[in-house]
């Protein structure tokens, strides 16, 4: 059984953001802008993408 699967990518700077929104790209591993990342699809990194949404461009979800 395959875990679902969200791809996120960084499309707006973090500069001039709010302290705990760019703790959350970087838990969510974003470093730098247009980059991609796989993430298994959990409540807790949900609770992530929808803190930082206007940075991200999500794909994968339902």
């Amino acid at each position: 059984m395959a875990t679902k699967q969200v791809k996120v990518t960084l499309v707006r700077s973090p500069i001039g953001t709010m302290e705990r929104h760019r703790q959350c790209l970087k838990g969510l591993g974003l470093r730098r802008m247009h980059q991609s990342v796989e993430l298994q699809d959990t409540p807790a990194v949900r609770g992530l993408i929808s803190k930082i949404r206007y940075m991200l461009s999500v794909e994968g979800e339902e």
